[in-house]
This record gives C-alpha cells, sequence and structure tokens, in this order.
C-alpha cells in the first residue's frame, strides 16, 4: 500500500469529505477522488458509504482508519529517529582496534568525539592485530578500525591521523648503561616485556631485535607489563604518548635510528553512518592539528 494513499484516506476522514480534504492536500478534487478508488481497488473493500451528503466511513473503513493513524504514526516515529541520528542527537559508532591502540590514538579519539557529540556512543571493539579489524570490516560488525596503515589495506579507505613513535619504556637502572638516544642494535641485549601473542607486537619486536630471545617476560595484560617494568623487571617498547601517560619514575628512551609506525583509520568504501562520518572527520582534524 502507497503511503501517500494512506495519508489521503486520513485527510479524507478527518475533513469530512474529498473537497475539504483536497484543498488540505494542496490535490485537485478528482486527483483525491481518484486516489481512494484506487486504495478500495487495491484492498478489495468499500471505505465510504456515499450515500448521504456526507461521507460516512463504512466498518471496513473503520477498520482501516486504526490502522492508518498507526501507521502514520510510525513512521513520523521512523523519521524522527533518522533525523536524531542524522543530526548527532542520538545514534552509534563501532570502532575496531587491537591492543597496540587501545590507548593512543584511541583514547584521544573517542574523547574528542564525545566533546562534540555527546549524545552518540562509541563502541570500540577489541580484534587480534590487524587482520582481525580487517575482518571485521568486512563482516560488518564495525564502521572505522584503527590500524598500522602500513599493513595491506588496499581494498579500504584510509585516514592517516600520525606516525606514532615507538619508545623505550626502562628501569633507571638499565638506563644508566645505554646512550641517549638507544641504538636499535642496543635493544637486542636489553630484557624485555612483550606480548608476542599479539601480531602486531611480535612482529615490531621480530623488526626490532630479530629472534625475540631477549624477550625475557611474555604478558597479555598492559598493566601488568607496565607495572613490572616500574619494579625493574625489564624494558619494554610502546607508544611515547603511552609511556609518558601511563608509566611512572621510569626512563623513556628514542631509539636510533627513530622507530615509527603510521597510524590512522580505515573504513569500507561507500558512504558511512553519520556518526562514522564525523568521527573521521575528528580523525582528519587530528591529523591537521599534529601536522600529518
Amino acid at each position: 500500500m502507497d503511503l501517500h494513499l494512506v495519508t489521503y484516506f486520513v485527510a479524507v476522514v478527518d475533513h469530512g469529505g474529498i473537497t475539504r480534504a483536497a484543498q488540505s492536500l494542496y490535490i485537485s478534487q478528482p486527483s483525491l477522488s481518484q486516489a481512494i478508488r484506487t486504495l478500495e481497488r487495491r484492498l478489495g473493500v468499500t471505505l465510504f458509504d456515499r450515500t448521504g451528503r456526507r461521507l460516512e466511513l463504512t466498518e471496513d473503513g473503520r477498520t482501516l482508519d486504526v490502522a492508518a493513524r498507526r501507521i502514520l504514526a510510525d513512521v513520523e516515529r521512523a523519521k524522527a529517529k533518522v533525523a536524531a541520528v542524522r543530526e548527532l542527537v542520538s545514534g552509534r559508532v563501532d570502532v575496531v582496534t587491537y591492543a597496540a591502540f587501545s590507548i593512543d590514538p584511541i583514547v584521544d579519539l573517542v574523547r574528542r568525539f564525545r566533546e562534540q557529540y555527546p549524545r552518540v556512543t562509541v563502541r570500540v571493539i577489541d580484534a587480534d592485530g590487524p587482520t582481525g579489524v580487517l575482518g571485521a570490516l568486512r563482516r560488518g560488525e564495525a564502521e572505522l578500525g584503527v590500524i598500522d596503515l602500513s599493513v595491506d589495506h588496499s581494498a579500504l579507505h584510509s585516514v592517516p591521523i600520525r606516525d606514532q613513535e615507538l619508545v623505550l619504556a626502562l628501569p633507571n637502572a638499565l638506563a644508566e648503561t645505554l646512550p641517549d638516544p638507544v641504538p636499535r642494535s642496543a635493544v637486542r641485549d636489553i630484557p624485555l616485556i612483550q606480548d608476542l601473542g599479539d601480531k602486531s607486537d611480535a612482529a615490531l619486536i621480530t623488526e626490532l631485535v630479530g629472534d625475540p630471545a631477549n624477550v625475557v617476560v611474555d604478558c597479555t595484560h598492559p598493566g601488568a607489563t607496565w607495572e613490572l617494568v616500574m619494579r625493574g623487571a625489564g624494558a619494554t617498547v610502546l607508544p611515547r604518548l603511552v609511556a609518558e601517560e601511563q608509566l611512572r619514575g621510569v626512563a623513556i628512551r628514542s631509539m636510533t635510528p627513530k622507530l615509527t609506525r603510521p597510524v590512522g583509520l580505515v573504513q569500507r568504501s561507500g558512504p558511512g553512518s553519520p556518526a562514522a562520518s564525523a568521527f573521521v572527520s575528528i580523525a582528519q582534524a587530528t591529523a591537521t592539528r599534529e601536522g600529518n
């Protein structure tokens, strides 16, 4: 049933006839009469008793009147919900990432997004490394992903955010014996605490030191890793922002050559939801502010 026919039917009921209903709808009387006959023909019923001067609803007409008003009310509610999402006064955006970026840059991006759109929910989904992020996007489990952009993501649209510097966080006793910055070659002799189960972390350590034999603690919990470093059990490689904000009383050293990785958003091609588009705009503004 066409929605406009339902609207026309309710207008005729409310105005008690074709003439006034046609005037309220800004259509001609013949057009409205034809629309009502079309509706009756499609439903196979007579909706109005036309024997008197005023149109009266038949029993079938009264039944349709109840249903029609419910339909129009449901449509208006749906329109209001869509408008609310488009105006970002409600809705949700799903973002998938993995442990390497669960603090930097996710926390800053979500904070900035929530400052501008406090009534939109952000759902952050954990994935198993870059392949997990790409898989979640392909399956439609999330609209956006935060990922190391050096990973092959050619089938997706990407938004670079920045090059994230990775540093060494060391107990002061270890740092005293090392130059500043620390040559990458020297990292091979430093006892490390890393999560080798994290594919991204494991690949990074392999790139840095080759065979990760000097990983003395393989720890899946970032908080425990940081506590172990602060208590002198070893060093860890992590983003500078995370090291500076989360670890206390330790030395933070750059490496030479500097170790960085490109971080950004990825999303499937095509238009995203209004909330996802707003999140992308936040990321682009962050990249502009940081000079990327």
